[in-house]
């Protein structure tokens, strides 16, 4: 463990169940992030230390700010058109699944505005979680052929897209044609070690779950089980580890106004009781302050 390691921070005391899919918004300048089996969305004012919930019926997985100052939600259900100041949303499109077996996941908006989800197949086996692009109006699947859709981001130049199987213990890639939106050129970026049976958990590195690419193109992925985020370079090398007090992180984004503070969703959900106990902030959102800036989030249009 470096010394960079002691620099994390309780940013959000409050626990979730799953945290997921931290955002931090370009203009309201505040986090929103989701608390999936919880049915929250969550938002995050660090100047006041604000917190405010809205529960839905469904799972809300992700959400992506609209041009229009509204939020672009994942329900289980679909995809919807979020007020916040007047809590009314619309729905923008179907889910392209039986909403019985699968749902939303990871999500985010690409550089020219479009809005990427993927999904999880909740049994788990066969692999058929897809990833899926919303764009005027029409979802399109875009890729397929797993089972935990997460760690969506893309390289500083728009023309790769980072995607991965947390259950495959992978991270893909592939060239991404900015006019078009098309893939093409699927290949594995980063791959890693699967738990072995009876082994302690301390000896597992965890497996990949969501990510963020900083302006150097460097891709940062939380590991979940893995109680660590790493920084990899654009080539899939290891460049950094920082080692977390929590069992599972489960993503990271960049925030606050010079985007060099590292927001990480935890989960609690599930774990025994022995290591909550070891782990009071499983579930609560950390921060970590960084040297290189990320990315800020793109805006639906």
């Amino acid at each position: 463990m470096n010394a960079h390691d002691f620099e994390v921070q309780l940013a959000v005391a409050s626990p979730a169940l799953l945290g997921e899919s931290p955002l931090w918004h370009p203009v309201e300048q505040v986090l929103y992030y989701c608390d999936i089996p919880g049915r929250t969305l969550n938002r995050f004012d660090p100047r006041t230390g604000d917190l405010k919930h809205w529960s839905f019926d469904p799972n809300v997985a992700c959400c992506a700010p609209m041009l229009d100052g509204a939020l672009l939600l994942a329900l289980r259900d679909g995809l919807w058109r979020f007020d916040t100041q007047s809590g009314e949303r619309t729905r923008l499109s179907d889910a392209p699944y039986n909403p019985a077996t699968e749902r939303f996941n990871d999500g985010k908006c690409d550089p020219q505005g479009r809005f990427w989800v993927g999904t999880i197949y909740e049994p788990r086996d066969p692999a058929l979680a897809a990833l899926y692009c919303y764009t005027q109006g029409a979802l399109t699947k875009k890729a397929d052929g797993i089972t935990v859709s997460n760690g969506l981001a893309w390289s500083p130049n728009g023309r790769t897209l980072y995607w991965s199987d947390t259950k495959a213990h992978s991270i893909y890639a592939f060239d991404f044609d900015p006019a078009t939106g098309d893939l093409h050129q699927r290949r594995t970026f980063a791959s890693f070690a699967h738990k072995v049976a009876g082994a302690a958990l301390d000896e597992y590195g965890g497996r990949p779950d969501g990510a963020a690419v900083d302006v150097e193109g460097c891709y940062w992925v939380a590991m979940f089980e893995g109680g660590r985020v790493l920084r990899l370079s654009p080539q899939g090398d290891v460049l950094r580890e920082v080692r977390l007090p929590v069992r599972c992180p489960t993503m990271p984004c960049f925030g606050g106004t010079d985007l060099k503070t590292l927001y990480i969703t935890t989960a609690s959900e599930g774990r025994p009781a022995a290591e909550l106990a070891e782990q009071p902030w499983a579930g609560c959102v950390l921060s970590l302050r960084v040297d290189v800036p990320g990315l800020p989030a793109n805006v639906y249009v």
